[in-house]
């Protein structure tokens, strides 16, 4: 089963392409399903504290769910296109995030962690941030809002589940206790994670997450699902193959795939 649940487009502000290029390349491939999963619009920073090219507005969000469904029945029988969306989780925003996604048919949210307050630590632009803090304090910080994440009940799926390493730092202390915590929790929330392969082409040169919490998850019987999360077209599907073999190195026969909030495991 070839998939890829994690792509991004032109509407997001940082991504190239529209939405028909990255479905017409994935049939290119052979994909058996493209998730579309560009980003929620940001709704906890006033307009002027938000930088350009982050998420697509709040008055796009009707129309990508319309194209999405649209191109869903155009190439219906050419390939399997997945509603999908890249939810940021905010602290105290639980009930405003719901309120915003629950009126559309998404087959899957994607629940990831950018920001901490108002800050959006993966933007290589907002770099400062790092200095504000210690590391640790960072790290923790960040790990505890993918619990919050996961509790919430808001997503399907982790994405890129430590990507609080993309600029390449590291904790000072031992956090693997925090790790497992939290992958107990998102195990105790019945949710996926995603084998995010571009952490390959980052700073940090590794997948997301790390092989070694992709053991430790896959232990405690938290199931997996692969995103390249292509900001081109030809970038769909680029270095799943390496997810694909880390998770057959480890034993995964399966993956999890997603139809309307449910979740269906097929062979890997």
């Amino acid at each position: 089963m070839l998939i890829d649940y994690h792509t991004h487009h032109e509407r997001c502000g940082h991504a190239i392409g529209n939405l028909r290029e990255y479905v017409e390349y994935a049939i290119k491939l052979g994909l058996d399903q493209i998730g579309l999963s560009d980003h929620m619009p940001i709704i906890h920073l006033t307009k002027d504290k938000i930088l350009p090219g982050v998420a697509m507005e709040l008055y796009q969000l009707e129309e990508y769910v319309t194209e999405v469904l649209d191109l869903k029945k155009e190439y219906q029988k050419d390939i399997e296109i997945k509603l999908g969306l890249e939810a940021d989780y905010i602290r105290g925003y639980e009930e405003k995030i719901e309120k915003l996604l629950s009126p559309y048919p998404f087959d899957y949210i994607l629940g990831s962690i950018h920001f901490l307050g108002e800050w959006d630590l993966s933007d290589s632009r907002q770099m400062e941030g790092w200095k504000q803090r210690s590391i640790d304090e960072i790290f923790t910080d960040y790990y505890l809002s993918v619990q919050n994440a996961a509790k919430s009940g808001l997503y399907d799926i982790i994405g890129h589940f430590d990507i609080v390493k993309k600029y390449g730092h590291r904790p000072q202390s031992d956090i693997n206790p925090l790790i497992e915590t939290t992958l107990n929790v998102i195990r105790n929330a019945n949710m996926a994670m995603e084998i995010n392969v571009s952490g390959l082409y980052k700073i940090s040169k590794e997948i997301f997450p790390a092989p070694g919490i992709v053991e430790k998850a896959i232990s405690l019987g938290i199931p997996f699902t692969l995103g390249s999360d292509a900001h081109k077209p030809e970038h769909i599907h680029r270095g799943i193959e390496e997810g694909r073999m880390l998770l057959k190195k480890l034993g995964v026969s399966k993956l999890a795939t997603f139809n309307q909030r449910n979740r269906i495991m097929v062979n890997l």
